[in-house]
């Protein structure tokens, strides 16, 4: 079996950096006109993500930089199925990437690929990352995972032990600056920190873990990058201590990535001490259980403003639970929410919630006087970084289905022998490990530049890149399981409905694909 050559891989990643950036260049302003290519650029643009942070990932050790290698040969073989035969769209030319040809043959090889299978890989990451990892894996064990069957498959509410746990553990205040009760000290770790507790919880699940943190971090991030001094005090301490749970109310029933049109109004009351909330919001998860709404809303009835127009409100609501909820007000005003059932996903429950006159106090308002008309860019401080937990999120339900599916093919026996010693369940098994593998890295790596101010087209590849991968992964997951793979009995079937959710929320993959990584490459 060949060692890793790093040296042949970076050129590898040159070659394919090259056309891309080729593509890129050559998409133009229109990018409506040319959907399909774009598209294949985005997401050829995010494997080059992850090739490059396995680069670094390579240089520490003979495994990691097989992993390395398996993972790029991998990354641009695919980008050469998506050139075969056009070519001409992405302005080169046919063999452009027969320089690559040797690397792809060496590390693309059945049984090279076998020979790594079951080996992972270290993660890499210093001590105190090392204890957050295992403070919150042995909460996932203990807390989550023993619910989270009975969770989905009856489509339950998240159990109040495992929330208070987790606000318990500082769960709630990982982005929350130390001044305001939370753990965040402004640097690097910060972010580190997010991921790799995100990771964990979704590892135990999707839904009933990894996903409860997220909707305070959004909040959290908009208040602390547009709130007032006042609204920070306020809120943040209680977000911090899960005081207040958060729910987010953006999408709506005729807009979904779209916000520019979103129709949803919030008017100044008559006596002006409070705004007046109007519309439907639609996928608005945990919002029975949330004590408080990110609700944008169309301040300004001009709707040529667009995103101008809009503002950002932390609206105050009564707990509910189950699966629907009807509040009113002693002014008159009414908060209705339908839950909207899914085949995975579970605990949380999405609602769509209908407002009539619903009265927010008006020091709500985001930012104050200075928040009108500044909703969109706030809401997006917070939906960038939740697009790095979403892939953080995806890591940890593919640790779940790769862990799942090496155990049983160690224990199922076919034809003499267990399934886990035929080549191409090795295989599969390897591939898993590096995608895995190569997201973490990825994820790490764009951490780290949203940590300095950057990244944040990076998290938008990260994103799009990851959540492919986990339907893949935890499809093949199902498939080494067979049959048993389709019983609800097995958390593979959990894992395979679960992962479908990814490439949909935070931002659709279409929608991210062509309006923010195509475009944002074009641009520059």
């Amino acid at each position: 079996m060949p060692d890793a050559d790093l040296s042949a891989a970076r050129d590898a990643v040159d070659i394919a950096h090259d056309v891309v950036d080729g593509a890129a260049r050559a998409l133009g302003s229109d990018i409506d006109s040319r959907q399909v290519v774009a598209y294949d650029v985005a997401h050829a643009a995010a494997g080059m993500e992850l090739a490059k942070a396995m680069l670094d990932y390579g240089d520490q050790g003979q495994l990691e930089g097989q992993l390395a290698c398996a993972l790029i040969a991998d990354v641009v073989h695919d980008l050469a199925g998506k050139i075969l035969g056009r070519e001409e769209e992405w302005a080169t030319k046919p063999g452009v990437l027969d320089g690559a040809m040797p690397f792809m043959t060496a590390y693309r090889d059945a049984d090279f690929l076998g020979s790594l299978a079951g080996q992972e890989g270290p993660r890499h990451l210093d001590a105190d990352f090392e204890m957050v990892q295992d403070t919150f894996r042995r909460f996932a064990e203990d807390k989550v995972r023993p619910v989270a069957e009975r969770i989905h498959r009856s489509n339950a509410d998240i159990p109040e032990d495992v929330i208070s746990g987790l606000a318990e553990m500082g769960g709630f205040g990982l982005s929350v600056p130390e001044e305001y009760g939370g753990f965040a000290s402004g640097g690097e770790s910060d972010y580190l920190g997010m991921v790799v507790a995100t990771e964990e919880l979704s590892r135990g699940s999707l839904g009933a873990g990894g996903s409860l943190i997220t909707r305070p971090e959004i909040l959290t991030r908009a208040l602390v990058r547009g709130g007032t001094e006042d609204q920070k005090h306020a809120f943040l301490p209680k977000i911090a201590s899960g005081e207040l749970m958060v729910a987010v109310a953006v999408t709506e029933p005729d807009y979904g990535s779209d916000v520019a049109g979103l129709k949803v109004t919030a008017q100044k009351s008559d006596d002006g001490g409070a705004w007046v909330v109007n519309g439907v919001k639609t996928w608005c998860t945990f919002a029975a259980r949330a004590d408080v709404l990110m609700l944008l809303a169309r301040t300004d009835p001009d709707r040529s403003k667009a995103h101008r127009g809009l503002s950002l409100f932390v609206v105050p609501k009564p707990r509910g639970e189950g699966h629907g909820f009807d509040f009113t007000q002693d002014a008159g005003g009414r908060m209705q929410g339908r839950a909207i059932d899914t085949i995975g996903y579970r605990g949380m429950h999405s609602y769509e919630v209908a407002f009539e006159n619903w009265r927010v106090p008006g020091e709500n308002l985001v930012g104050g006087e200075e928040g009108l008309g500044r909703g969109f860019y706030l809401q997006m401080e917070g939906f960038e970084n939740g697009r790095l937990q979403t892939a953080a999120r995806a890591v940890g339900l593919m640790q779940a289905a790769y862990e799942a599916a090496r155990d049983y093919a160690n224990e199922r026996v076919v034809f003499g022998h267990p399934i886990a010693e035929y080549q191409l369940t090795r295989a599969k098994l390897t591939r898993m490990a590096f995608l895995i593998q190569g997201s973490r890295q990825a994820m790490y790596r764009v951490a780290r530049l949203m940590a300095a101010g950057q990244g944040s087209l990076e998290a938008s590849m990260v994103k799009a890149y990851v959540c492919k991968a986990a339907e893949w992964v935890t499809r093949e997951a199902v498939q080494i399981h067979g049959g048993m793979g389709y019983a609800e009995e097995f958390a593979v079937s959990r894992y395979y409905v679960d992962a479908r959710v990814l490439s949909i929320f935070e931002g659709a993959d279409e929608t991210l694909a062509l309006r923010v990584i195509a475009k944002r490459l074009a641009d520059r």
